[in-house]
């Protein structure tokens, strides 16, 4: 299985650049490989696609302000990329930079309103491990000098209204450097309607990094090697998810960082386990979903790892198939784009039944 089998052409016209003036008003396209179908929707019903019994599991990390500007000690302009942090105090993160002259271990760097930091050691494949100096709350901090790190498809810098819009309803627990952008498309009004359908609602938390966006660089789809990825799964949401799974009902993941952290934390009885940790699971076709029945997702760029793993949950051809369908109906794509709604090709259960 090559990266190049996950290809398909994209009229760069079709990249959002912008949201939707409303959350909801997207167009939604339902996917159903068990009947085959492929069918377009608004965003704004999705709920008629949900069932009483329905878990929906969310994630509720927060983009943070991770681009900084300033310059080194010796006058060279440098910016630093936040990663993700590298212990507890939140003072050492693992970061990228970009200047003239890649800063050695050692170099001092002065930063964005009075933020000083300093190069500790290289890291690996061009990452830096920095110590930053500040007093106060270091993400406060953050908020008032950092840059708002849209991805490298939007071709713009990011605007006032970027802090709210890529941010989704269900943010609140800090430290991604990319919006679940799945999630972008909710608002109360909708979140209302699912619970009132019956539909359970849960967190979980992935700190979503740069692999998202980091291109594979083999050819080879078994030779690549995820970046591993802060999680968490509350006992409250390990709980609802487990009883779903008991009584047959479904379990629906908010986006492909939901789905990677509820296949994660399953175990070998297909429980899901609560606890947090780090994750580097990588999903392609081949894998049998053990937690997840459905998935709410965006458009995603050719080659990924994230239309890998769509294509392990409905089947390579038949995602191409839709893909095709969506850029012929001029759905727009990516993080501001349009949304799918996914159902899994087998369930684990059949599968069970079958062996």
């Amino acid at each position: 299985m090559y990266v190049t089998d996950f290809d398909y052409e994209l009229p760069e016209q079709l990249i959002a650049q912008y949201p939707t003036k409303q959350r909801d008003a997207s167009r939604l396209m339902v996917v159903d490989p068990q009947q085959q179908t492929i069918t377009a929707d608004q965003f704004c019903h999705i709920e008629d696609h949900f069932q009483a019994g329905d878990v929906l599991v969310v994630n509720n990390t927060r983009v943070i302000p991770a681009r900084l500007l300033g310059h080194k000690e010796s006058g060279g302009k440098v910016e630093v990329f936040l990663v993700r942090k590298l212990d507890l105090s939140g003072e050492c993160w693992l970061c990228l930079t970009k200047s003239s002259k890649s800063p050695r271990p050692g170099t001092k760097l002065m930063l964005a309103g009075c933020l000083n930091a300093e190069v500790l050691d290289g890291g690996e494949a061009g990452y830096r491990h920095i110590r930053f100096d500040y007093d106060g709350d270091f993400l406060a901090l953050l908020d008032e000098v950092g840059k708002l790190p849209l991805p490298p498809y939007i071709n713009r810098d990011p605007d006032i209204k970027d802090r709210e819009r890529y941010q989704t309803t269900f943010a609140s627990q800090a430290g991604a450097v990319a919006a679940p952008t799945a999630g972008l498309h909710f608002t109360p009004e909708v979140v209302a309607r699912l619970e009132a359908k019956g539909v359970t609602i849960c967190p979980v938390t992935l700190h979503v990094g740069l692999g998202t966006f980091l291109p594979i660089r083999v050819q080879k789809v078994t030779e690549h090697q995820m970046h591993a990825e802060c999680y968490h799964v509350p006992q409250l949401t390990a709980q609802a998810v487990n009883a779903a799974k008991e009584q047959g009902g479904r379990v629906i993941a908010l986006g492909t960082t939901a789905a990677r952290t509820l296949e994660y934390a399953v175990d070998d009885q297909g429980h899901l386990l609560a606890g947090e940790g780090m994750t580097d699971i990588f999903i392609y076709p081949g894998y049998q979903f053990r937690i997840v029945d459905a998935l709410v997702t965006n458009f995603h760029l050719p080659q990924s790892t994230l239309l890998m793993l769509v294509s392990a949950l409905a089947g390579r051809d038949f995602i191409l198939q839709a893909y095709r369908q969506a850029v012929a109906e001029k759905f727009r794509f990516f993080s501001y784009g349009d949304c799918m709604f996914i159902t899994c090709a087998q369930r684990i259960d059949a599968v069970q039944e079958q062996q």
